[in-house]
C-alpha cells in the first residue's frame, strides 16, 4: 500500500528531527568530553599551585572562578559518569504506521521543521497611534527635494 503525502510528509519531518538530535548529542558528547579534560587540566595546575604555595609560603588562587564552579558544581568524575552511562544512539528508533489524518493530504509548510512558506506574505497595515481621544496617523517620512538637473540650473 502506497503511503499517502500525509504520512509521507511525517517520515520526511521525523528523519530530519532525528538526524537534528543525533547530531546535537554527538556535539553535546564531544563538548562534555572537551570540558571534562579542561577540569581535569584545572586539577593537575590546582596541585601544581598548592605545591608552589606551600613551598615558598604565598597563598595564589588555585583556581579561577570559572574553573572553581566547574570543579565544585560538576566535577570531572560526574561528567565522565554521565558520558559512561550514556551512550550513542541509544534510543531505539520504531518507526510506527501513521495513521491516514486530514484526509492524506500534507499538512501546510512550516518553517519549524526547515520548510519554507510559499504564498503570498500578510503585510499588516500601517499603525495608528491614539492621542487623547484622537486617532493620529503616523507622519510620513520627511524627502528632500529633488536636486534639479544640470539643464534646469543652467541658462541658456
Amino acid at each position: 500500500m502506497a503511503l499517502t503525502a500525509y504520512q509521507q510528509q511525517f517520515k520526511r519531518r521525523m528523519k530530519r528531527a532525528i538526524s537534528l538530535r543525533a547530531k546535537a548529542d554527538q556535539k553535546a558528547r564531544r563538548y562534555t568530553k572537551l570540558l571534562s579534560d579542561a577540569i581535569g587540566a584545572a586539577e593537575d595546575a590546582a596541585m601544581q599551585m598548592n605545591a608552589l604555595n606551600q613551598l615558598y609560603n604565598v597563598d595564589v588562587s588555585t583556581y579561577t572562578l570559572l574553573t572553581q564552579a566547574l570543579h565544585a558544581n560538576s566535577g570531572q568524575e560526574v561528567l565522565e559518569d554521565h558520558l559512561a552511562q550514556s551512550t550513542p544512539g541509544e534510543e531505539a528508533i520504531i518507526f510506527n504506521q501513521v495513521p491516514d489524518a486530514n484526509g492524506g493530504q500534507p499538512l501546510p509548510a512550516n518553517p519549524l521543521f526547515g520548510e519554507l512558506m510559499t504564498g503570498t506574505p500578510i503585510i499588516p497595515p500601517a499603525q495608528t497611534m491614539l492621542v487623547g481621544a484622537k486617532v493620529v496617523a503616523p507622519k510620513p517620512a520627511l524627502v528632500p527635494d529633488a536636486i534639479p538637473a544640470a539643464s534646469e540650473t543652467t541658462e541658456a
